[in-house]
């Protein structure tokens, strides 16, 4: 009975949760609710329940317990939680602003707004994901920018917390950043509730420790089959499926990478940075405190192939 039920929640817990998610929000918006009430109560319930089903029916065993990451992300959780609530304002404030004169430049609002509000979503998040693979992949490729992002991939595991383990000025960039152009063409809040939503019951699912079997859906959702070799120690492998919701820009861009002959490594971090710090504090720090990371956290001297790690 157990293998039949996990057969069935690898194919179907992300399909059914993304559809319950977004359908729930709009009837509740609809229903008149406010979409900072209904965003923040959807988002409190998924991760409720990918909790739950993560204890119940675990992908690897070694994944559910902590390695010394648990305060570290809960910090990180909270702290970018309060981030993203104080610059969201300024960021959405500047997208008005921008808006207010693509209007007056061109005569009219550019979103299509008397579309139904689900199919609006469907630019938003296309439009949005670009900003979010564009920041996503320069932070792999550019050196001084990497180590913003060296904390979100040093976890040595794969949990729904890791959707939140980012350092803050990462998080700016790939978090209230995406909503600047949707703001700017004419999306009202109804429509960035939506996009909210579903990047972070998506995330979650992303990097949870689950069984995750989507076939075709793989050809669309940047999901945990493409988002686990995004964690591959090995740079060569993680340098790929940058898409933090849709993969559409992978396929365009030539990153989507899903090998067929083999699963996804079990062990997760950095190759080149073993022993990256795991302390709060120290992750806030790691940034600014590179080389000296790099010197510590390394097997040897830790630099790349090209005197840094990529």
């Amino acid at each position: 009975m157990r293998e039949q039920i996990e057969w069935l929640l690898a194919r179907s817990a992300f399909p059914l949760a993304i559809v319950a998610s977004i359908g729930g929000a709009i009837v509740l918006i609809d229903g008149g609710s406010s979409p900072e009430f209904v965003t923040g109560v959807i988002i409190l319930v998924s991760y409720g329940w990918l909790a739950l089903l993560e204890r119940l029916f675990p992908l690897h065993s070694e994944w559910g317990r902590s390695h010394g990451d648990l305060k570290a992300d809960v910090g990180l959780a909270f702290t970018n939680a309060v981030v993203n609530l104080g610059a969201q304002p300024l960021i959405l404030a500047l997208a008005v602003g921008i808006g207010a004169w693509m209007s007056q430049t061109y005569g009219a609002a550019l979103w299509p707004t008397n579309w139904p509000l689900l199919a609006q979503l469907v630019p938003a998040l296309i439009l949005g994901e670009l900003v979010e693979y564009s920041c996503h992949r320069a932070m792999h490729e550019i050196p001084w920018l990497w180590r913003f992002h060296a904390p979100h991939h040093s976890a040595n595991r794969l949990y729904w917390f890791n959707a939140l383990r980012f350092h803050p000025l990462d998080i700016l960039l790939i978090g209230p950043g995406k909503l600047l152009p949707l703001v700017a063409l004419g999306a009202d809040g109804r429509v960035l509730a939506l996009v909210l939503i579903f990047s972070a019951v998506h995330g979650t699912y992303q990097h949870a420790n689950l069984p995750c079997r989507l076939g075709p859906l793989n050809w669309i959702f940047s999901m945990a089959e493409l988002h686990r070799w995004h964690h591959s120690p090995i740079t060569a492998e993680s340098n790929h499926n940058y898409g933090g919701n849709l993969i559409f820009w992978d396929i365009l861009f030539g990153t989507r990478w899903l090998p067929s002959d083999r699963e996804p490594p079990v062990r997760t971090g950095i190759e080149d940075l073993p022993h990256f710090p795991l302390g709060f504090a120290s992750i806030l720090a790691s940034p600014f405190r590179w080389r000296k990371v790099v010197q510590e956290s390394g097997p040897e001297a830790g630099f790349g192939p090209q005197g840094d790690v990529h």
